[in-house]
């Protein structure tokens, strides 16, 4: 097993380990779900360059009614058709494609893997993030979001949707389960609440999702997926900071984190992990070391040996001047 220690004359060894989704990692850096995780090869070649663990990407519930099925209108009148047009689906892909992905990613790797389940609906998931677990995942990581078109549809049906998702898959499996979350919703602290009573371990903060583009030569609507840019890391610092130790969860920061400052301040804000994805698709594998490099230096300037000597400084809960987590709008002072 790879630990990144690394020892100064006269002090103490610098330990990058973490403790996350009450899984022991050599560091805190995680390899987010996305084509550098869809194979046990590719997950292979990031514990190399040193993460310390990896999400398997993301198994769509979408693309499954249309790639498998091929069922398009499925997602016209999902959600009530899932039960009669999905009977098969776990048969048709997931113990056939992606559980054998996690099975070969355990036999060659050393750090956790852990499955992504991207969900709109609690119908099926149920029964598959227990097969996902027998495969041998370490824990499962629950992408949860669907865009809300319809007037009827309110705030709390939303978050409802949410929790029943969470708490259809915690009671299925043993193995801890985090909610990778939207950045849009109203009431975080709320939601965090119920979601802890429903047993979930963790929040990921946040999605990244595909846009809505027009294309005016030819008339047609088409969708967009850009890297993140390092502004969107503010709205996931602000809500780790005020989450942080307000809840019995595990924080983990993605969207924004390109090198060691970003990962420090997530750090301090009380976040036990980041995911990296951007960042790496930019500057390559070897980034991973760059940026754990630079956390382990920034240590030894400050005098700390280990993360949890100085995780959560700067919370909402334990900075004075938490104030800061919470001003939403700009003061200019002026004349005028």
């Amino acid at each position: 097993m790879l630990h990144f220690l690394t020892k100064e004359s006269g002090k103490n060894m610098i330990d990058l380990k973490t403790n996350y989704l009450g899984l022991e990692l050599n560091n805190p850096l995680i390899v987010g779900s996305c084509g550098l995780t869809k194979n046990a090869d590719k997950m292979y070649e990031c514990q190399k360059a040193g993460a310390g663990a990896v999400v398997v990407k993301s198994l769509f519930e979408e693309a499954l009614a249309l790639e498998q099925i091929k069922l398009s209108e499925a997602l016209e009148d999902h959600p009530e058709a899932y039960d009669y047009k999905y009977a098969n689906i776990e048969k048709m892909y997931g113990s056939e494609q992606y559980c054998e992905i996690i099975r070969e990613a355990k036999r060659k790797l050393n750090i956790p893997v852990i499955a992504s389940l991207n969900c709109i609906s609690e119908k099926w998931w149920k029964n598959y993030a227990k097969q996902v677990e027998e495969a041998g995942a370490d824990a499962i990581e629950l992408n949860i979001y669907t865009t809300v078109y319809n007037e009827a549809v309110s705030a709390s049906e939303v978050e409802y949707n949410y929790l029943r998702i969470a708490e259809s898959v915690r009671k299925s499996v043993d193995i801890p389960v985090a909610i990778k979350i939207s950045k849009y919703i109203t009431a975080f602290p709320n939601l965090a609440f119920l979601l802890e009573k429903r047993g979930i371990n963790g929040l990921v903060m946040f999605n990244k999702f595909v846009e809505p583009d027009i294309d005016i030569s030819k008339m047609e609507l088409r969708s967009v997926f850009n890297f993140s840019k390092p502004e969107d890391f503010r709205v996931t610092l602000r809500w780790i900071g005020i989450l942080s130790g307000e809840r019995d969860i595990d924080l983990c920061a993605s969207t924004g984190i390109f090198d060691a400052e970003d990962a420090i301040k997530v750090l301090l804000a009380g976040g036990k992990s980041f995911q990296v994805v951007s960042a790496i698709y930019n500057n390559g594998l070897s980034h991973i070391r760059v940026i754990l490099d630079g956390i382990t230096e920034w240590m030894k300037k400050n005098n700390y040996s280990s993360i949890e000597e100085f995780r959560g400084k700067l919370s909402f809960k334990s900075s004075e001047l938490n104030n800061q987590f919470l001003r939403a709008q700009f003061i200019e002072k002026t004349d005028i």
